[in-house]
């Protein structure tokens, strides 16, 4: 007969809860360095064949460190949003967040956000989560194709201007 019955119900959550203290470690408190040829302010100067569109995006983005910020201006023959909003078809958003590039590919997680990257909880256009994917085409020095997972449109972007990353705190 065993002499501790109760002994056993009280070590297996006391061993648990030591295997996932000492298991979790913690995460710099420093923004990560990113990937260093995307580091810069690339611009899309013209989407093709912009005129067959019923709508169309253009891109403007700054990689630093591991963070974008996007601004994008939507041309829309077609009107989505309330007349107040649709401004002759033309609008600007904005959107800003982290970044993973994992194979031929790059995540966009992030947040929309009003002019001055601040987050957007009202209003016109799209609130909340902005969460995007593109497969990289090509990444040089000076040239950024990527094609967008959802419509297959391709962002053709110049460098504009190069960035050089100096991590943040957090």
């Amino acid at each position: 007969m065993n002499k501790y019955p109760y002994m056993w119900r009280l070590l297996f959550p006391v061993l648990f809860i030591l295997c996932v203290v000492f298991s979790c470690r913690r995460l710099p408190n420093v923004q990560g360095e990113g990937s260093p040829i995307l580091q810069g302010i690339w611009n899309q100067d013209s989407v093709s064949n912009a005129d067959k569109l019923l709508n169309y995006t253009q891109h403007k983005f700054k990689f630093t460190c591991d963070s974008f910020y996007v601004d994008f201006v939507t041309h829309s023959k077609v009107n989505y949003y309330a007349d107040s909003c649709f401004n002759n078809g033309v609008w600007q958003e904005y959107a800003k967040g982290t970044y993973q590039i994992k194979a031929d590919s790059i995540f966009l997680a992030g947040t929309f956000t009003k002019s001055n990257y601040k987050q957007k909880i009202s209003g016109c256009y799209q609130i909340g989560q902005y969460i995007k994917t593109f497969k990289i085409k090509l990444a040089d020095t000076s040239r950024l194709v990527l094609q967008g997972t959802d419509n297959q449109r391709e962002v053709n972007l110049k460098l504009q201007e190069k960035v050089i990353c100096t991590p943040q705190s957090l």
